[in-house]
């Protein structure tokens, strides 16, 4: 398919670099697609950015049809543009399509469309410290109908946001909350997709994390409430005695392209991470006992974030007297750094925008 453009006459001015929020502003341009049982996916196409007109019985609105991705963009300092591992995303698009009923992507083609949106707006990819140009792909419901059945059609769009860092604490470590009275999914359902309904069914906890003075919300396993699972916007490793430990894949947790890459640079470097089941309270035993060295996050948002603090019932856990642990700092800098062209790619993982 042929993918049109039409450009907008009027060109917003650029933000300021160095004071972008993340998730606020966004570009000129989107990209649309349109899906029917009878034509497939069609009309593509990419225009000035605007409203998308829907009736009041949208499906979407009602039953909560819809699955997303995020990525970035990153301006190296020779202007070039940076991806990194895009087709990975659009990979998980599709195994996200797959669970909530949606028409697959031609994944080459969702790419090609992606790269040529970001031809048109590279303008937007900001050059300050630690800024990117955040990607939102995503496909909603669009039959105007009630009733609990799949769609039969759908929209296909991306937009883009010039960003800078996903938490205020930026690199710093932050504090994380378990909670014991809700959970975020259970196997079986679809914890392990990007679908709309898993945030909102996390805002009640994270709002109590954050009214507490917490960052994030730290979740347990919906069944036994006691094996940790991720953290609202992250996964979550730990280092234990030298051994990194994250969570294994279970059905209810997302497999993260971030905590991939971790993955695979701990294996090149001779310290394989453990896939495995962990308790809160095997952590606990590893804090009280000295053994519990690290702490962090992974995520497109924040790419590698230090836990400093974990608050389980009327236990506080101080990690790495606040300070940035050693792996943290070489998963961040190494991913990083090939984002942003610092760095040699070892991996293949880093796509330049043609």
């Amino acid at each position: 398919m042929d993918i049109s453009i039409t450009r907008s006459e009027f060109l917003k001015a650029l933000p300021d670099g160095n004071g972008l929020a993340f998730g606020t502003l966004f570009t000129d341009h989107m990209f649309n697609m349109d899906y029917s049982t009878e034509k497939g996916w069609h009309n593509p196409r990419i225009e000035p950015y605007g409203s998308i007109t829907m009736d009041p019985s949208t499906m979407v609105l009602h039953y909560g049809q819809s699955i997303f991705e995020g990525l970035k963009a990153f301006k190296t300092d020779s202007d070039t543009i940076n991806l990194f591992r895009p087709a990975e995303n659009f990979r998980r698009f599709n195994r996200s399509a797959e669970k909530m009923c949606i028409p697959k992507l031609d994944e080459a083609f969702a790419l090609e469309a992606m790269k040529q949106l970001l031809a048109v707006e590279k303008r937007w990819v900001p050059s300050a410290p630690g800024t990117s140009l955040y990607i939102r792909p995503t496909i909603i419901a669009m039959d105007p109908f009630l009733g609990v059945r799949a769609s039969y059609t759908y929209r296909f769009f991306i937009i883009l946001s010039p960003v800078g860092p996903y938490y205020k604490e930026g690199f710093d470590p932050v504090k994380i909350w378990v909670t014991e009275e809700y959970v975020r999914a259970v196997p079986g359902g679809v914890g392990d997709v990007k679908t709309a309904g898993n945030y909102a069914a996390s805002l009640c906890a994270s709002e109590e994390a954050q009214r507490r003075g917490y960052t994030q919300v730290l979740w347990l396993d919906g069944v036994e409430r006691r094996y940790i699972e991720e953290v609202g916007s992250m996964n979550i490793f730990f280092v234990i005695d030298d051994e990194i430990i994250t969570p294994a894949l279970s059905g209810s947790i997302l497999a993260g392209i971030t905590r991939d890459s971790v993955i695979q640079l701990a294996a090149r470097w001779g310290s394989p991470v453990t896939q495995r089941r962990i308790s809160i309270d095997e952590v606990i035993d590893a804090h009280d006992d000295g053994r519990l060295q690290e702490c962090f996050g992974t995520g497109t948002a924040a790419v590698i974030s230090p836990v400093g603090e974990i608050k389980y019932k009327d236990k506080v856990l101080a990690i790495g007297n606040g300070s940035v642990g050693p792996w943290a700092r070489k998963f961040f800098d190494t991913i990083t750094g090939m984002q942003y062209g610092r760095e040699p790619d070892t991996e293949g993982w880093v796509e330049p925008l043609d």
